[in-house]
């Protein structure tokens, strides 16, 4: 046991209600593991912390505000789209 465990001042201090893993954050997020790394590395995505050396989780709160402010972005019309494919040069 470490006898000094690290202090955080309580102003500073997150609270973390509930963490999910890769498994449940799929089921929310339905992205692949390589854009949700790409967007947590733009700093467009929640990011991950390790709960143990080989336990990755989110904080749900995190995402479920991420997905929130999506959907806003969505339909105040912020968020750029792919371009719609030109049907007229299939073969």
């Amino acid at each position: 046991m470490n006898p000094n465990p690290p202090v955080i001042a309580a102003d500073s201090a997150r609270t973390c209600q509930r963490a999910v893993r890769r498994r449940e954050l799929r089921k929310i997020v339905p992205l692949a593991d390589t854009t949700i790394y790409e967007m947590e590395r733009r700093g467009e995505f929640p990011k991950r912390f390790y709960l143990t050396t080989k336990c990755v989780v989110w904080d749900l709160n995190e995402v479920e505000q991420w997905l929130t402010a999506r959907r806003e972005e969505c339909h105040a019309g912020r968020v750029r789209r792919a371009p719609d494919p030109d049907v007229r040069s299939r073969t």
